[in-house]
């Protein structure tokens, strides 16, 4: 069963990743990253990391999102669909991602062969705070860094005034 739930939030989130970089508009590609990142979520609790998939919804769905829509916002980035910057490129990329993704999945298949997945033993909180504060403080830094860096540009960007 959990095989089954897992494969479902794995196939929802790719659907739905499907979806962000395929949507003509920029609004309704934020909000499908919102239900990819929350079918990720789902995954984590499929596999009984409620933690791990409770910060997923709270940091990815509530904040990175909602950054996302606000730096659009502050932007004033045009949200209906433009046609003018399509390429031609769009079958070579499709056939590019078809490619890394059947690279991957041949990886994963032959790493992992006929496993099953298990859901994780009970683990804490105070555990993974510190592995995040210890082994990964760094990575975690560099992305609150860029994240106020990303916060400061579309503020910047909102206030440049068109030249004439």
């Amino acid at each position: 069963m959990t095989t089954a739930l897992f494969a479902v939030a794995g196939a929802a989130a790719v659907a739905a990743a499907v979806m962000v970089v395929t949507s003509r508009r920029i609004v309704h590609a934020a909000l499908w990253l919102v239900v990819t990142l929350g079918a990720v979520a789902g995954c984590f609790g499929v596999l009984h990391a409620e933690f791990v998939a409770l910060v997923q919804i709270l940091v990815y769905v509530g904040a990175i999102v909602v950054l996302v829509l606000f730096a659009l916002m502050l932007t004033k980035a045009p949200t209906n669909p433009l046609p003018d910057l399509t390429t031609g490129r769009s079958p070579f990329a499709a056939g590019v991602a078809v490619v890394l993704a059947l690279l991957l999945g041949s990886g994963v298949v032959l790493a992992f062969g006929n496993q099953k997945i298990k859901p994780v033993p009970a683990g804490s909180a105070n555990a993974l705070g510190t592995s995040i504060f210890t082994t990964w403080v760094l990575p975690f830094e560099i992305l609150s860094v860029l994240l106020l860096a990303a916060l400061i540009g579309a503020i910047a960007l909102s206030q440049r005034k068109k030249e004439d």
